[in-house]
């Protein structure tokens, strides 16, 4: 997981993953994509918020939403 988040938050490319990390890229890009494909990252999210919520650490007042990612209804009412 240490090789996925350094490869998401430095912009590195999988192929320029430092071996520092125990695995080739070829290994952690497949993880990636199987956790992908099996929806850990939106489960972990979910798990994330839970926890904070719980422990009254989100503020829910500076949430906000972004309709770029709703898909348009074609032809309108």
């Amino acid at each position: 997981m240490a090789a996925i988040l350094f490869v998401a938050t430095s912009g590195c490319t999988w192929r320029q993953l430092p071996p520092v990390f125990g695995a080739s890229w070829q290994t952690v890009h497949r993880r990636f994509t199987y956790w992908s494909k099996a929806r850990v990252w939106a489960k972990l999210h979910r798990v994330v918020l839970d926890r904070l919520g719980t422990n009254g650490a989100l503020d829910w007042s500076r949430c906000a939403i972004d309709s770029v990612s709703v898909r348009a209804v074609k032809g309108g009412p």
